[in-house]
């Protein structure tokens, strides 16, 4: 892997590992100032900027007992690229969360720009309501 090809890579795994170790700064100093942050599990899930990164990753880090990432495939052409991985946390109290999620990142000078969360999630509204329902029908008629 060239050099510019491992940096993208290199810095979203400093993430996952600071994330996984619930180091909030070592996490923050993965992004650019002006960095923004898209995950729909936050509370605001569009974070633009370092100081609304923060605020969503201490909300996150401070509900997590056991982070747990495991990475499937990393595709990148240098400064950008997409991570698919299994996502398995262990939240206070207990409860466990896992899911599939594909992460999209932009990177320069070894800093994250843009980090934008993918999840298999039927959408909600409207456009939600007619995949079920049309689901349902397809069930019903023996087509799904």
């Amino acid at each position: 892997m060239a050099e510019s090809e491992q940096s993208g890579v290199a810095v979203v795994e400093q993430l996952m590992d600071a994330f996984m170790a619930l180091d909030l700064e070592a996490a923050l100093d993965c992004f650019t100032d002006d960095a923004v942050v898209y995950d729909p599990h936050y509370p605001v899930p569009r974070m633009e900027g370092k100081e609304a990164i923060r605020q969503g990753f201490a909300w996150g880090i401070g509900n997590m007992e056991k982070p747990g990432f495991t990475v499937r495939h990393i595709w990148t052409d240098g400064e950008s690229g997409a991570v698919e991985m299994d996502t398995n946390h262990v939240f206070k109290g207990g409860m466990t969360l896992e899911f599939e999620q594909v992460f999209v990142f932009e990177t320069k000078d070894g800093k994250i720009t843009r980090l934008q969360s993918y999840v298999p999630y039927a959408p909600g509204g409207i456009g939600g309501f007619m995949a079920k329902a049309t689901r349902w029908s397809w069930k019903f008629k023996g087509k799904a």
